[in-house]
């Protein structure tokens, strides 16, 4: 699971700074200020909780045979598709119903935050 999370961490990051490139460069003549932001706000969401990940994939690897961890790397990688790329669509379709799957993702990363320090202070 380390390997795992770490790599999607860092797919994830990288990912992040492409998307974030695409909207500076790509975006910013072609979409209103509200959803240029929109969209910037999936990718710093998406980049903090890549940063997340990598904090997972060392959590897993020092306390092995917790579950806290995994489950918080899983929350982590649900609050990214859900949250940003919710996001990512609704800025880009106008679909403004998409914004009513973004807190499933937000209760996501608040759960998988908690999950890691339930973890933390466990060990």
């Amino acid at each position: 699971m380390e390997r795992i999370f770490f790599a999607l961490g860092s797919v994830s990051g990288a990912m992040a700074v492409a998307l974030g490139a695409f909207a500076a460069h790509g975006l910013k003549a072609r979409l209103a200020a509200d959803l240029l932001a929109t969209f910037e706000t999936g990718v710093r969401y998406q980049m903090y909780h890549a940063l997340a990940l990598l904090a997972v994939a060392w959590a897993v690897g020092r306390w092995a045979g917790w579950n806290l961890p995994v489950a918080a790397g899983w929350l982590f990688v649900a609050g990214t598709v859900f949250f940003s790329f919710s996001l990512y669509l609704l800025a880009l379709t106008g679909l403004r119903w998409l914004g009513a799957i973004t807190p499933l993702g937000g209760v996501a990363f608040v759960a998988g935050w908690i999950c890691l320090a339930l973890a933390a202070w466990q060990r």
